[in-house]
């Protein structure tokens, strides 16, 4: 199944280091049977942008935690090719547990805020809170950052990453 796991630029650094990714809580994102049927229209493609969409705001989520310090307004989301990822439709239509950590071998692609990104994502962490309660503002504020192009990357390239940047 592929997923999509909500990360920051420190579990990158882990992944590259330790060779494995651990998704905070065990948890991530996915096109799910829930998620297929919660759509009724949408092809694969637009199903896989939902969830990773899903990824990328808790990635935000993730940063207003305030201890990333290499680069604290940058969303990060590893897409990666995992087995025993369960549904919990409970906490949302595309939301996965996953049955352990991701392999760097897992893999499938890194997604990195770019640098022109980082005003409109520091916006959104300050904002992600009243989004989530309804404030109009906050929800404009976190559709910024949303609407802002993630560079991607291959996995033989993180160590490129980590260094590059």
């Amino acid at each position: 199944m592929r997923v999509y796991v909500p990360a920051t630029f420190g579990m990158l650094k882990t992944l590259s280091a330790e060779g494995v990714l651990h998704a905070r809580n065990g948890w991530a994102f996915a096109v799910t049977p829930e998620l297929t049927e919660f759509y009724t229209s949408g092809d694969q493609e637009e199903l896989e942008e939902i969830a990773f969409d899903e990824a990328s705001r808790t990635s935000l989520r993730l940063l207003t935690v305030g201890d990333e310090t290499d680069f604290p307004h940058r969303r990060v989301v590893v897409s990666a090719d995992v087995e025993g990822a369960e549904g919990h439709p409970d906490m949302g239509e595309a939301v996965v547990k996953l049955g352990g950590p991701v392999g760097l071998a897992d893999v499938a692609a890194i997604h990195v805020d770019v640098r022109e990104a980082e005003e409109a994502t520091a916006r959104a962490i300050e904002n992600i809170n009243a989004a989530e309660l309804g404030d109009e503002d906050a929800e404009l504020a976190v559709g910024d950052a949303q609407d802002n192009y993630m560079a991607f990357f291959d996995p033989s390239e993180l160590p490129f990453l980590i260094e590059l940047l």
